[in-house]
């Protein structure tokens, strides 16, 4: 699933294409918005909070998307070849000189801009706001120790706490601060955490490629997807295991030199990949 910084650079696209724009073509190919047509309609804007996707129109109404696992938005210029089959076409949406295409959109809703809470309204504070400030770092902080006894990666995916992180940042930020993805986060420094993961997030938001060690290639990331290769900084075996999130287990990575109060029971040894 795409991390925030990812869904906020394709924003920042839509918006450059699609911002102050009349639609000459305008299509949700789903079947509870086959009858819609936004064609017509001017894109007033298009904005990024947490992972979901707002394009808001001229007539007060809003289109959400969400990229789930594997959806994406593509930009094209009329007339190019879509890198994309067809039947995978969920949105269209079409102006004199660009042709925006919703591959794989799982989650479409078209709703009354003033209704758009009611999508997005339980997500927690959204570290690449705009409108990011102190008030906003202390909900999250509160929002994230409301249950110490809960593990920091799992709190850290929940979008209701922190609106943005995804696996990436969960396994990183855990392997910055030096504990394991099943500490509690009553035993962790939580302003930290947040303040971490919002620094990350930013850094990585204008740039399809993130990092977390200031480096780009194969030097990018600490832990995360070096299950083979091993940690980056001490060179040992990354330990590969999986933590639930929202009722699904999902992969995490962490180095047991470097966060050396992880739970290693919690680890399938199955997934290890340990050191070359």
């Amino acid at each position: 699933m795409p991390e925030g910084d990812t869904v906020f650079l394709a924003a920042q696209r839509l918006d450059e294409a699609l911002r102050g724009q009349l639609l000459t073509r305008g299509e949700l190919r789903h079947p509870d918005f086959a009858a819609a047509d936004l064609g017509g309609r001017t894109v007033l804007s298009v904005r990024s909070v947490g992972k979901h996707l707002l394009f808001r129109f001229d007539d007060k109404t809003t289109l959400h998307t969400h990229f789930r696992m594997d959806g994406s938005w593509h930009l094209y210029r009329p007339g190019e070849r879509w890198r994309g089959p067809a039947h995978q076409v969920r949105a269209l949406l079409t102006t004199e000189d660009r042709v925006a295409v919703g591959f794989r959109l799982h989650d479409l809703a078209l709703v009354p801009t003033t209704g758009e809470h009611t999508l997005i309204g339980h997500l927690g504070p959204d570290l690449l706001s705009p409108d990011w400030d102190q008030a906003m770092e202390d909900e999250a902080v509160r929002r994230l120790t409301a249950d110490p006894a809960r593990e920091l990666g799992t709190a850290l995916l929940d979008q209701r706490v922190l609106a943005g992180v995804g696996n990436l940042y969960k396994a990183e930020v855990c392997f910055l601060l030096g504990v394991s993805p099943w500490s509690p986060v009553g035993a962790v420094d939580a302003r930290a955490a947040v303040r971490l993961c919002r620094r990350l997030l930013f850094r990585n938001r204008l740039r399809p490629e993130q990092s977390t060690t200031g480096r780009l290639g194969a030097a990018s990331h600490w832990v995360f997807e070096r299950g083979r290769a091993g940690c980056l900084r001490c060179g040992g075996p990354v330990r590969v295991g999986e933590q639930e999130s929202y009722g699904m287990p999902r992969l995490t990575y962490h180095c047991p030199r470097c966060q050396p109060d992880a739970t290693l029971e919690a680890v399938d040894p199955e997934l290890e990949g340990g050191s070359p």
